[in-house]
């Protein structure tokens, strides 16, 4: 079959195949002549459609027609509009689906901190307190990797360069402040070097006054104007920080400690259909398990914001569902933007016509677990279960707050390919097999073997098992290309 049928209200299939004109192809119990080309991901009309009629997709509205569409006819952005509106008044009507059944005797390899946290990296990393410092992070770090190399269980040097710190106001400063405080909290770091400059207002003093208590064992820190030559000093300070994580060794650690961060980039028509789905039942398995998932992006939750909602565990959790969604709705509208300006380029082509079809595709990622906690951005994870962080849907900003709420890891589901990394192990998985044969350099994981046949329950096993390989230590691509990023979100004024 190459027309997909996802939902029995659906008025549009989707193409698994290029389609020429006049090709006819079973979908569902009928078959479907295609009246033009239908290129790969896209849809095209079960049924004739009138003009201001709602498109149906997943079940939902994808969008309204803009003219009449005849059965057969490639639906996009060309005669599909979205029907999104500013804020909206939701109401709570609780549903549960049943997760699957735990499994047992899932673990890791890890590295157990003081404070009992588990990580599934034990590096040692530079965090500059203002971009100035960035280019001495960088050199202090190359000297590290020379010089200290010997030392067993560090898993490597970094340098979590970024252009803040300074000249920034308000929630911007505070933003910046407290990101850097979460990643000094990230357990994948089993030493960190906080560097300043002296003169930035996110100056040391203050820093630390908000950061509050530390293992002076494990975090150190240094003013490059107090000291006469901060990269020799620098190095210095790193060589003890890697000495002491050096006495940390791997040991086995029960899965449910995992935080997974869910992400999406570069979507396609098949994001809804192979991808995002394999994360989502990935999700149910780990949240059945104890274990604990986050999910972000939310511009991208427009549209399918309701059945987030309807997951909430109880009525507070709605409430904080449903101000998230509409605070970043009121943000858009500060600045005189559409709430709905998303797809982007590389979206449509692959096939997404409107925001509601990606959400709809986007929102699968959370499986069908219970949301039991919404945290703001800059927030961290305390509860087992789904939770919703306040991000927007840019890769680099979403994937940095996710490490920031304390993932051990990212799984970013794309059609399109991405080569970025973020400051944890980031974990790629193509929605189709053409891109991870195409980008295997990049990708470190297929779904699209979904259209191939594979069955989702044993597909999303081997995917445990696989994440389970990478928390133990197997390098993903990303890490191999040395990518980590880090940007923090700017929403105001600088100096």
């Amino acid at each position: 079959m190459a027309l997909l049928k996802i939902n029995l209200q659906d008025t549009v299939a989707v193409a698994l195949h290029p389609m020429k004109a006049g090709e006819t192809l079973p979908a569902g119990e009928q078959e479907i002549t295609a009246k033009v080309d239908i290129p790969t991901g896209h849809k095209i009309a079960l049924q004739a459609i009138s003009k201001g009629e709602k498109i149906i997709k997943y079940g939902c509205p994808i969008g309204f027609a803009t003219e009449d569409i005849q059965k057969g006819e490639w639906v996009h952005t060309q005669n599909l509009k979205t029907t999104l509106g500013d804020l909206l008044d939701y109401q709570f009507n609780p549903h549960y689906p049943e997760l699957p059944v735990a499994a047992k005797d899932r673990t890791f390899q890890g590295y157990l901190r003081k404070e009992g946290k588990p990580g599934i990296r034990n590096e040692v990393w530079i965090i500059p307190l203002v971009g100035c410092v960035n280019a001495n992070s960088q050199i202090i770090v190359e000297e590290a990797k020379k010089k200290f190399a010997h030392l067993p269980n560090v898993d490597g040097f970094f340098a979590l360069t970024h252009p803040h710190g300074c000249s920034q106001l308000g929630q911007d400063h505070e933003n910046t402040r407290q990101v850097l405080i979460d990643l000094i909290n990230q357990p994948n770091a089993g030493g960190i070097l906080v560097f300043g400059l002296g003169c930035e207002n996110n100056y040391m003093a203050q820093f630390k006054e908000a950061l509050g208590t530390w293992d002076e064992d494990r975090v150190k820190f240094l003013v490059a104007q107090e000291v006469e030559d901060e990269i020799e000093e620098g190095l210095k300070l790193v060589g003890q920080l890697a000495e002491y994580a050096s006495k940390t060794s791997r040991t086995p650690i029960d899965a449910k400690e995992l935080v997974i961060g869910l992400k999406c980039g570069g979507s396609d028509g098949f994001s809804g259909l192979t991808a995002n789905p394999l994360l989502g039942v990935l999700s149910d398995l780990h949240l059945a398990s104890g274990g604990s998932t986050v999910l972000t992006e939310v511009p991208e939750m427009f549209g399918a914001e309701q059945i987030l909602m309807d997951r909430a565990e109880n009525k507070e959790i709605f409430d904080k569902t449903v101000d998230l969604i509409n605070d970043f709705k009121t943000y858009f509208n500060s600045y005189n933007q559409p709430i709905y300006e998303n797809p982007s380029p590389g979206n449509k082509e692959g096939g997404i016509s409107s925001l509601e079809d990606k959400s709809l595709g986007c929102v699968q990622k959370g499986g069908v677990g219970i949301v039991t906690d919404v945290i703001p951005y800059g927030g961290r994870v305390t509860k087992p279960g789904l939770t919703l962080l306040s991000g927007p849907g840019n890769d680099l900003v979403a994937c940095s707050a996710l490490a920031a709420s304390g993932c051990h890891m990212v799984l970013f589901t794309t059609g399109r390919g991405n080569p970025m990394g973020s400051v944890v192990p980031t974990v790629k998985v193509a929605t189709n097999s053409e891109l991870a044969t195409k980008k295997a350099n990049w990708i470190d994981y297929n779904a699209g073997r979904l259209l191939e046949g594979v069955p989702m329950d044993e597909l999303a096993e081997d995917f445990f098992g696989y994440l389970l390989k990478v928390a133990s230590g197997e390098l993903t691509k990303a890490e191999k290309l040395g990518a980590k990023d880090l940007t923090i979100f700017k929403n105001g004024v600088t100096l």
